[in-house]
């Protein structure tokens, strides 16, 4: 079978499974794509706060299984499995108790004042990407959205870059309007280098605070594409892509947004 018309989704929230913009989007933009022709499967963390029985999501046995190495501590990989309605789209799940689990604590769903956001992240970027691989459904482009899935094109490029089921893929990031409330660990960098990621792709950050600006920075660094969909964003981001010299599309016209998108992704 063909691959020049699927679409990975990669997103940090999808409409039913969690409620507000960011779930609207993330569900907005997989039926708009499939409407238009693409092929569409889609990944989320499965916080918790998604009601698993009232959304019919199980297990895939085969799928997970998986420890994934965090700064020396192993955690188990869950993957569990959901159809968008009415559109069947396959949306699967990253789960896992040390990350996903419910706290009183959380600021949002997405728990963006965490303290382990940083592991929370890699988590969800590894136990993708693993899965990603093990579909044998080869994208030809990769679309990941807000922060929470920012490494993906760090990833894609420099610790997956030779996996034939990404290759040749257009990786495009979208920069949302959600943001962390709190930075991440101060070890952030160095978790990402034990994980493998080259000390010259990240040197240039070491500098910064590592907050969400930083996280999207270092998407925009190795994507090929970038979508703007916060109407406040900031003008030196804008302008940081713009000196890259990448493609980028800015929504303005939300009502006319999936058309945006389709016709961006034939372009890349």
């Amino acid at each position: 079978m063909t691959n020049n018309n699927r679409i990975l989704l990669i997103s940090q929230e999808i409409s039913p499974y969690l409620s507000g913009p960011q779930a609207a989007f993330g569900k907005a933009l997989a039926q708009g794509m499939q409407e238009r022709g693409f092929e569409v499967r889609t990944f989320m963390p499965k916080f918790g706060t998604v009601n698993e029985r009232r959304n019919q999501l199980h297990e895939v046995i085969r799928l997970s299984g998986v420890n994934i190495i965090i700064d020396d501590n192993d955690h188990p990989l869950i993957i569990k499995v959901a159809s968008l309605q009415p559109s069947r789209i396959q949306v699967y799940f990253i789960d896992n108790d040390d990350f996903f689990l419910k706290d009183d604590a959380d600021a949002d769903a997405a728990g963006s004042n965490r303290a382990d956001n940083d592991e929370r992240i890699i988590f969800y970027t590894r136990g993708t990407l693993e899965t990603a691989k093990k579909l044998r459904w080869d994208p030809v482009v990769i679309h990941c959205a807000g922060w929470f899935s920012s490494l993906i094109p760090l990833y894609l490029k420099r610790l997956y870059n030779d996996d034939l089921s990404f290759k040749g893929a257009k990786v495009v990031y979208t920069v949302t309007s959600d943001k962390l409330s709190a930075p991440l660990d101060e070890r952030f960098l160095t978790k990402l280098k034990a994980d493998g990621v080259p000390v010259r792709d990240i040197k240039k950050f070491s500098s910064m605070t590592p907050d969400t600006d930083m996280l999207h920075r270092m998407a925009i660094d190795y994507s090929h594409a970038v979508v703007f969909r916060d109407p406040d964003v900031s003008p030196e981001l804008i302008e940081y892509v713009k000196e890259s010299g990448k493609p980028y599309l800015v929504i303005d016209n939300p009502d006319k947004e999936a058309d945006a998108y389709a016709e961006f992704f034939k372009s890349l």
